[in-house]
């Protein structure tokens, strides 16, 4: 069947995960690398731990960092605080929502589906004054015959059609156009971790008990046969606080493998990594040790995991804001920019260490850190300084000569 659907999408065009087309877009895999295995829905897939978990770290750090809009200017870029922009993406998206729970909206749909939808409303000049998640379930990207894009949103039984130019559309690795739905490629992982975990529930549901032969020396009827195996069932699926007796030479067996001997455990610990593996999650920060290790996270796994996964999930937002939420005037303006430097916050040696090495090399002023930490200015702190060793070479001898002049001048002559 898979095959076949696969076939019909390239005969109109389709071409799979990477093809071109006019029409409806679509984000699923044409086929399934393992047969008998569909897509799992939004509602089962969070019901893995493992990927409530992904998806869960993964919306929050990128949620909860600042969003800033700056004014460029000469070369020179200054915060946007009195602007409308400011407004909308520092400090409230919507009249219903934080810009915490925004763009936790957003990042949901764009690490399961592969793509996030906002609606841009905007005023009568055309900026922007709030933005409306949508759910990507419910939204329809289609490119018209002459190239337009236009995006229909089913909300109960009514259908809005939108301009390209008034949805913010995040888009995931796919071709361009449209992102591929991660959750719908992850079909054999999920399939997998899910029947390890029902078969999990169902022998501890019984109390760790396996199935057996019970033996009894003689020969019975059929009417026997079925009352003693109505009387006896519970010794494999019953309690385990009760006790039964064996009558007439009856024997019971045990033939069901324990859970180690089916490596259910093993399998159950082989899903996690595998499902990190799609989330790009390291799976020490989910609490699983590999290979029997530790459970701690070092800094090294972290600054890997904020670099390679964090990074640029920051700047793909960041140029769709840019893009299609920002005018064109806007544009030539304004820059907008997440605080990366904001998971350090939790630091509080991090910071400091930081701070101090802008301030002694005259990157920044000590009251720019200050302002950081939401600490008042102090007089003098706006100053740029640097430690008076690090001098260029050529100036070496004229700084300390200098130096030596004012010491001397400073000093008083002994009577």
């Amino acid at each position: 069947m898979n095959r076949i659907l696969s076939t019909m999408l390239g005969w109109f065009g389709a071409g799979g995960a990477l093809g071109d087309h006019s029409g409806k877009q679509f984000t699923g895999a044409a086929g399934s690398l393992i047969e008998d295995t569909s897509p799992l829905s939004i509602d089962r897939a969070l019901q893995l731990s493992t990927v409530w978990g992904c998806v869960w770290l993964l919306a929050n750090i990128i949620a909860s960092l600042p969003l800033f809009v700056y004014t460029r200017k000469d070369g020179q870029r200054d915060l946007a605080r009195d602007t409308l922009l400011w407004q909308l993406l520092h400090d409230s998206p919507n009249s219903r929502m934080t810009p915490l729970e925004f763009w936790r909206a957003l990042l949901l749909n764009f690490l399961l589906r592969g793509n996030a939808y906002a609606r841009v409303e905007r005023n009568a000049v055309g900026d922007a004054i709030a933005l409306w998640p949508m759910a990507a379930d419910q939204v329809e990207m289609r490119i018209l015959i002459d190239g337009t894009v236009i995006y229909a949103y089913r909300l109960n039984n009514d259908v809005a059609i939108l301009a390209e130019n008034n949805v913010l559309h995040l888009r995931d690795l796919g071709n361009g156009s449209i992102g591929l739905a991660r959750l719908d490629y992850m079909r054999a992982t999920t399939s997998e971790a899910g029947n390890a975990q029902s078969a999990a529930n169902k022998l501890f549901a019984n109390g760790g008990k396996p199935s057996g032969i019970l033996m009894i020396d003689k020969v019975l009827s059929k009417d026997q046969r079925a009352a003693i195996k109505a009387n006896f069932s519970e010794m494999a699926e019953g309690g385990t606080s009760r006790l039964h007796v064996l009558e007439a030479d009856m024997k019971y067996e045990q033939v069901n493998l324990s859970p180690q001997d089916q490596q259910l455990l093993e399998t159950r610990k082989f899903t996690v990594e595998e499902v990190c593996r799609w989330f790009l999650v390291p799976p020490v920060l989910l609490g699983h040790a590999n290979g029997g290790g530790s459970y701690n996270a070092n800094d090294q796994i972290i600054e890997t995991f904020y670099k390679l996964v964090a990074r640029p999930m920051l700047v793909g937002i960041e140029q769709s804001i840019t893009k299609r939420v920002l005018s064109p005037a806007q544009r030539a303006r304004y820059t907008v920019e997440f605080s990366f430097d904001a998971l350090l916050r939790s630091s509080l040696k991090d910071r400091m260490e930081v701070y101090a090495k802008g301030a002694q090399n005259g990157i920044v002023t000590r009251n720019e850190c200050r302002q950081l930490e939401n600490l008042p200015p102090v007089e003098g702190g706006d100053e740029l300084t640097a430690q008076s060793n690090l001098v260029p070479l050529h100036l070496l001898g004229t700084i300390v000569s200098q130096g030596a002049a004012n010491a001397n001048t400073q000093t008083p002559t002994a009577q």
